[in-house]
């Protein structure tokens, strides 16, 4: 379905999530470009383009995600590789944005690191960036480009649909993620709830009250990750213990972290449903995950941002 016919596009990938670049590429009846990363002996990253790039807008597919660093440094050095071939535009496709958590100072002599990679991606070359449901909006603002922002609800929202959910009810975590939660209960014609809870310290939630009618109702969490699956699990547990039917969940950025599968595996959750802008470890894996697709969402962006056509129409 390439609509690029003057050969102008060219996609590029380094080790974080091939699996993705290559589905984006197939969707647009691409190849990836011809890029290798590997490592020096002393474990230096080295990039080698082995095509032309000179008056190409090229688009890099690199999530941030774990190992975090690895995967950063990998991105900033592609795309400085780009910058110095003499690449038209680069545009950086960041999926899933690392150290988005990390977007204010929270307590004195704290950095804003969210900030400072920001810096760097634009410093490296970076004319664009094209990403998917920021653990905070604002981090958008943190960039002197332009930022394409998706959304995976509406990704979340097709699958749920089509389970015909009985008198679903969308929970957010908390009060942060009420707008996602909105947005999904719109699509899917549900009401919202909310969970009251409080961190004590990071990756650790307390479940204090839930606001909103769960009884007898089908609940749907909704988030934008799940890292140690702390809250879900504990948010799924407070739910049934208010009387809700059952509980599914789903989030865009599956990180799964330190004990996140065994909770998930041995929570009353009846369906976890992530999408693929994390590469998910066979070992990671388990019955009750269900894995969405956001290739041809991030394809159909980069074709949109190539052709300089605006990219919230898709979601309109």
């Amino acid at each position: 379905m390439a609509r690029f016919g003057d050969g102008r596009l060219k996609i590029f990938t380094g080790n974080s999530n091939p699996e993705l670049a290559k589905a984006i590429a197939s969707h647009l009846g691409t190849q990836l470009g011809d890029l290798e990363v590997g490592r020096f002996s002393n474990g230096e990253i080295q990039v080698t383009l082995n095509e032309s790039v000179r008056g190409h807008d090229t688009f890099v597919v690199q999530p941030t995600s774990a190992p975090v660093n690895d995967n950063l440094m990998e991105l900033l050095i592609i795309i400085d590789a780009l910058r110095r071939a003499s690449a038209r535009r680069i545009t950086a496709v960041i999926p899933y944005y690392g150290y988005a958590r990390q977007d204010r100072k929270t307590r004195p002599r704290e950095p804003i690191t969210a900030k400072l990679v920001a810096n760097l991606i634009t410093m490296a070359g970076a004319r664009r960036v094209l990403t998917m449901d920021l653990h905070a909006g604002q981090i958008q603002g943190f960039f002197d480009i332009p930022v394409d922002h998706l959304q995976g609800v509406p990704i979340l929202a097709e699958y749920l649909s089509r389970k015909d959910l009985q008198d679903p009810v969308v929970v957010s975590p908390d009060t942060g993620g009420v707008p996602r939660a909105g947005a999904l209960a719109k699509r899917l014609g549900a009401s919202i709830a909310i969970i009251d809870k409080r961190r004590p310290r990071p990756n650790v939630a307390e479940v204090m009250n839930v606001i909103g009618e769960v009884k007898g109702r089908t609940c749907v969490m909704v988030d934008d990750m799940i890292d140690t699956a702390g809250t879900l699990t504990q948010g799924a547990l407070a739910l049934l213990e208010r009387g809700a039917k059952e509980v599914y969940s789903c989030a865009t950025h599956p990180v799964l972290s330190g004990p996140a599968v065994e909770r998930l595996k041995d929570s009353p959750i009846k369906e976890v449903v992530v999408t693929d802008t994390i590469p998910i470890e066979s070992e990671k894996r388990f019955d009750k995950m269900v894995e969405l697709s956001v290739a041809k969402l991030f394809g159909e962006a980069i074709v949109r941002i190539h052709e300089d056509l605006s990219v919230s129409k898709m979601f309109e």
